[in-house]
């Protein structure tokens, strides 16, 4: 699921001026053709997380991408729910660091 979102938000062409216009709710729920930074920057800094803790970051894309409970995450990587929530935690410290510019 992280490979098809971050491949569908680089292929996104990018918009130069934003632009205010009022449409439908049918409409609103239809993709849009901007490309969504935030994701692609997520990505990488998962990338990097995972070149020094691959565990912290396989918990992140089972929970953020495939939207799994902690005790569900725990199950798929034979650890405890305690660990889960400990390891998420840090690692969600490290990327709120990581894309935020913070000095790590």
């Amino acid at each position: 699921m992280r490979r098809i979102l971050v491949d569908f938000a680089r292929k996104r062409p990018k918009v130069n001026e934003e632009i205010i216009c009022h449409v439908s709710l049918e409409e609103a729920f239809t993709v849009t053709t901007e490309k969504d930074a935030d994701l692609v920057a997520l990505d990488e800094a998962l990338n990097e997380l995972a070149t020094f803790d691959e565990r912290k970051a396989k918990i992140v894309e089972l929970k953020f991408f495939g939207g799994l409970s902690v005790e569900e995450t725990a199950e798929v990587l034979k650890i405890s729910g305690v660990t889960v929530m400990r390891e998420w935690s840090k690692a969600k410290a490290w990327l709120y660091r990581k894309l935020s510019g913070e000095r790590l």
